[in-house]
């Protein structure tokens, strides 16, 4: 039997997702934990198990802060309702996100994904499922950003750049600009690569919404950008730029 604990402080979404392993015969739940504290006093005097189904926002913090106090082999499946703590979590022993609500075929490929992990005759250590998720890839398909008081799910396709000012990140929808929690380097590795290309140290680009590409003598690139008026592509980024453009 999988030696299973989920960690989720809203009752209703603990006991679908329980309902929901129940399909799955050969995971045994052995915990439903509630909050940061309840976790890390579980996990310090328990067994641990081979896999954790986590929310990440609980009642007093955030599930992350758990396994920065508790060392764990095990595998985690990261359970949310926003895409913004993606990065984050697949820097630890995280082998799948799934967005709320969870989907039973979504359930169903991260169990799969965990137990193809698993090797049939030994116990997997810390530094080999490092290894494995490092193979795993991740796009970031939505960011949460915040209005005053107010937050709001915005689409990465609906991005049209993303750029640096003052030490902050900002992203760029038809609509309006927001200030993110990101950096450049950060988004570069969770955002689709075949949109989206870093020009220059300033600006990540969605090429659908280049207009016009100039260029000149001196191998300057320019672009018309909506609705940024013009974004120069960095000379030592001009051949990776056309050569991504030809790979879209």
């Amino acid at each position: 039997m999988i030696k299973t604990v989920i960690i989720e402080d809203e009752k209703p979404a603990a006991r679908k997702l329980e309902r929901m392993l129940g399909l799955f015969p050969d995971l045994q739940i052995v915990a439903n934990l509630e909050s940061v504290e309840e976790a890390v006093e579980w996990f310090s005097g328990n067994v641990h198990p081979q896999l954790i189904f986590s929310d990440i926002v609980l009642g007093d913090g955030l599930s992350f802060d758990i396994f920065d106090k508790i060392s764990t082999k095990a595998f985690i499946i990261y359970t949310t309702a926003f895409d913004q703590y993606t990065l984050k979590a697949f820097k630890l022993n995280s082998i799948d996100y799934l967005l709320k609500p969870i989907m039973e075929e979504d359930l169903q490929g991260a169990i799969e994904k965990f137990k193809s992990f698993i090797p049939s005759d030994q116990v997997i250590n810390s530094s080999d499922i490092k290894q494995l998720i490092k193979k795993e890839k991740t796009v970031l398909s939505r960011i949460l950003v915040k209005i005053g008081y107010n937050l709001k799910i915005v689409q990465t396709q609906e991005v049209s750049c993303f750029f640096s000012e003052n030490k902050i990140v900002y992203l760029q929808t038809q609509e309006r600009i927001y200030p993110s929690d990101f950096t450049l380097d950060e988004l570069e590795d969770v955002l689709d690569k075949k949109k989206f290309f870093r020009v220059n140290r300033q600006f990540i680009i969605n090429s659908d919404y280049i207009k016009n590409i100039h260029t000149s003598p001196n191998y300057k690139v320019e672009l018309e950008f909506q609705p940024q008026e013009e974004i120069t592509v960095s000379r030592d980024r001009v051949k990776d730029f056309k050569d991504w453009l030809v790979g879209n």
